[in-house]
């Protein structure tokens, strides 16, 4: 009968993908038993957000089996999501794991629409998500959640004012369009931009997150300046579409994360094409083909993911009820979930470093 140093040793083998190390060096596999012929232990990954669960179990599960007197395996799947690293002069949100920018060179790409869908999708593998709506002068997430018009809770700590965050679709959200009102412009120079910005990451009552979405501004301004800075960033992402025009000014903004030390994780190309709902088997390039992997191997940064433009995507961040969540099953809720896996697990990747 084997017994446990057996079982590690036939695990030693198996790597993780994204890490390529030994899953028994990353001190990811544990809690390792045998009784009645039936090998159990608990495979601890960087992410509840794996793409590659299942083929990790598969690998674990074929490496143990052919060893003597073992009739099953039993693996019990969790996750601990490694801390990114603050530089000398960063300072971290206590609790909150990993901060990932969602940002663009211009504005009506798609943005917002991504990093909503992003957030809820880690949410609903079993992640903790926040999602800090950084765009001041156009605050739409709140609309794209499903929140309507909330009096933000504002308690007194420590001689500080701490926000409450609001809560839907299993992501807690912070928000200008909760301390204005509907109609209010922000006519705000770059200082007051600043301090809001802080207030929101340092002033609120985030809990223990293990991803932070930021939904940045368009463009490469004071927002993105303001958190490359302050805190320790997992990295950015950039959205953009197939188009010349929004191609051009995304190249702008990837480089500008890149000169403020910022990593990249890769880029979204967003409205790739569009599938009309009456012809499921069609699709349509309206926007070009072929920029956002054009782009990414020009710039020598992964692809993401694609999203196709469907009706569906637009209605869902109308009515508050974002795709993932709508309609799980249609290709742009396929193409969100995907990305989001792909982001958490160059997440990993970077904080294990």
């Amino acid at each position: 009968m084997a017994d446990t140093q057996a079982i590690l040793a036939a695990l030693r083998p198996v790597q993780d993908p994204e890490l390529q190390k030994s899953l028994v060096d990353l001190n990811m596999i544990r809690n390792v038993s045998v009784e009645n012929g039936t090998v159990k232990f608990t495979l601890v990954l960087t992410t509840p957000a794996c793409p590659l669960k299942e083929f990790i179990v598969e690998e674990c599960k074929n490496a143990v089996l052919p060893l003597p007197g073992v009739n099953a395996v039993d693996v019990e799947v969790t996750a601990e999501t490694p801390q990114q690293k603050a530089l000398p002069n960063q300072q971290g949100i206590d609790n909150v794991k990993n901060i990932i920018a969602i940002s663009s060179g211009k504005g009506g790409v798609g943005k917002s629409s991504v990093a909503v869908n992003v957030a809820i999708a880690l949410a609903q593998t079993g992640a903790e998500v926040g999602l800090l709506d950084a765009d001041i002068y156009g605050p739409n997430v709140p609309n794209m959640m499903g929140i309507g018009e909330v009096e933000i809770k504002v308690d007194k700590t420590g001689g500080q004012d701490i926000l409450q965050p609001e809560f839907n679709h299993g992501v807690k959200l912070v928000s200008m369009a909760f301390l204005i009102d509907p109609d209010q412009p922000v006519i705000w120079r770059g200082p007051m931009l600043n301090g809001i910005i802080r207030q929101f990451l340092y002033q609120v009552n985030w809990g223990e997150l293990d991803y932070l979405i930021v939904d940045m501004p368009p463009g490469t301004g004071d927002a993105q300046l303001t958190m490359a800075q302050a805190v320790p960033m997992a990295g950015a992402v950039i959205v953009t579409t197939p188009q010349t025009v929004s191609l051009l000014d995304s190249r702008r903004g990837l480089k500008m994360f890149q000169q403020m030390g910022v990593n990249v994780l890769g880029i979204v190309e967003n409205m790739s094409y569009f599938i009309p709902p009456d012809l499921p088997d069609r699709q349509y390039d309206l926007f070009g083909s072929g920029g956002g992997e054009k782009t990414a191997n020009e710039l020598d940064v992964p692809l993401l993911g694609c999203i196709p433009l469907e009706i569906a995507l637009r209605e869902g961040g109308d009515t508050g009820t974002p795709i993932v969540v709508a309609q799980p099953e249609s290709a742009s809720a396929k193409a969100l979930v995907s990305i989001a896996k792909a982001i958490a697990a160059k997440v990993s990747v970077a904080a294990l470093a």
